[in-house]
């Protein structure tokens, strides 16, 4: 079974975000970047179903820059086979539509099985990219799967709605987006370390093209108003719930 799972290298989610005016985009300076928690839920994912599938392979997939080497060579710790780091400098401003394209392009020369994703990538929170990348190559995509089951030729996953769950089917091959809960991701260590040194990671240089979305502009969120006391007991009621509905507009 040929597995790949798509990952991106992002800031810490303890970041202290400082916005570049001149790039309209976070300044990187001193920020440390990490593998995308979700996607661990997605490499860890592949590798379950690698290991109860003889002869399967796990290749991870990243659109990132020169840097982002640190966090394939983490996913290969962990116990895939390859990855291939598809490198451009502005890679991490890239729109969803972009980093979409450029992963199916990478892709669709490649065979396949099953496709991993995390849901979504904790910088900017698009949710957008596994299915694009799904929709381009023209095959089924299962978003936000917190249960994964293979059975033959085709999948049976299950995902959260409100109130309940759904259970959702498709065949092979298709493309899923990982949520918190599916499993639990492993780390890696001093052997997968060890070996990550020694397998295959490809660069190769791509051009990202013509922009699908245009910032305009980046702006942190206002301040919060200062809070204040209105009254005291039963007399300050017709002054507060006036407030709320006035001023908050939240009734």
């Amino acid at each position: 079974m040929k597995i790949i799972t798509c990952v991106k290298r992002v800031p810490a989610t303890t970041t202290r975000v400082v916005i570049d005016a001149s790039t309209k985009s976070l300044d990187p300076t001193g920020v440390e970047f990490l593998l995308n928690p979700y996607d661990e839920f997605a490499v860890e994912q592949a590798l379950q179903v690698a290991a109860a599938h003889e002869g399967s392979t796990v290749t991870a997939i990243s659109l990132g820059n020169a840097a982002a080497q640190k966090e394939l060579r983490t996913v290969l710790a962990m116990g895939a086979d390859d990855a291939v780091l598809l490198t451009n400098d502005l890679a991490l401003d890239a729109d969803v539509t972009t980093t979409a394209r450029i992963l199916a392009e990478a892709i669709r020369g490649r065979e396949f099985d099953l496709l991993f994703f995390g849901k979504q990538a904790v910088d900017n929170d698009a949710h957008g990219v596994g299915p694009a990348v799904a929709t381009m190559l023209g095959v089924p995509c299962l978003t936000e799967v917190v249960k994964f089951e293979l059975d033959g030729d085709k999948v049976i996953c299950e995902r959260e709605v409100e109130g309940g769950r759904e259970i959702l089917e498709s065949p092979l091959p298709c493309a899923i987006t990982c949520q918190k809960g599916l499993n639990e991701p492993r780390y890696a260590n001093l052997k997968g370390i060890m070996k990550a040194k020694k397998k295959p990671l490809e660069i190769t240089e791509v051009d990202l093209g013509a922009p699908a979305l245009e910032v305009i502009d980046l702006l942190p969120p206002a301040d919060r108003p200062a809070g204040r006391i209105i009254g005291e007991g039963a007399a300050a009621v017709a002054e507060l719930v006036d407030a709320l509905r006035n001023e908050a507009k939240v009734l």
